[in-house]
C-alpha cells in the first residue's frame, strides 16, 4: 500500500461537480492499493495515520497526531481518496505502468476497510467515489506532505 497524507486547514473532493466529502483541518489521504495488499496491510496503515504525529505541539515541533487533536477536544478529520496512480511505475519508458496497481474487485475493499477502521479508532472520515473521476480541492498547511508504504521501505 502507498499513502500521500498531506496536512490540511481544509479539503474537498468532487464528482461531478458536486461535493461528496470535505473536511476542514486533519488530512487528506491518499490511498492506492497494490497487489498483494491485505487486510493486515490496511489496518497496520490506518493505525499508522491516526498516529502519525505531523501537527504541531505547542513549541511548534510536529509532535501530535490526529488522535491526540481529538483527545484535546480539537476538530481534525480525514478525507480518504482511492488513487491508483499511486501504484504507477515510470521507471521504463515514457509512459507509466499500474501492473503493481490491485485490481478494482480487490482494491474496493480494502479502501473500505481502511476509512472503517480509521473510523473506529474515533476520527470522523469523509470519502471519494471509489473508481470515478474525481476533483480534489485542497490548502495545504506547512505544507506537510508524506509518502507512507507498507511494507515499510
Amino acid at each position: 500500500m502507498r499513502v500521500v497524507l498531506q496536512r490540511t486547514e481544509r479539503a474537498a473532493v468532487r464528482v461531478e461537480g458536486e461535493v461528496v466529502g470535505a473536511i476542514g483541518g486533519g488530512v487528506l489521504v491518499l490511498l492506492g492499493v497494490l497487489q498483494g495488499d491485505g487486510p493486515e496491510d490496511v489496518d497496520r496503515l490506518a493505525t499508522k495515520v491516526a498516529q502519525f504525529r505531523i501537527f504541531s505541539d505547542a513549541e511548534g515541533r510536529m509532535n501530535r497526531s490526529m488522535l491526540d487533536l481529538l483527545g484535546a477536544g480539537e476538530e481534525v478529520g480525514a478525507l480518504v481518496v482511492s488513487q491508483f496512480t499511486l501504484a504507477a511505475d515510470g521507471r521504463k519508458g515514457r509512459r507509466p505502468s499500474f501492473d503493481r496497481a490491485a485490481a478494482p474487485e480487490v482494491a474496493e475493499p480494502l479502501y473500505q476497510r481502511f476509512c472503517r477502521a480509521l473510523r473506529d479508532q474515533g476520527l470522523p472520515v469523509e470519502t471519494g467515489v471509489f473508481g470515478a473521476s474525481m476533483a480534489i480541492e485542497i490548502v495545504n498547511d506547512g505544507p506537510a506532505t508524506f509518502v507512507l508504504d507498507h511494507p515499510w521501505e
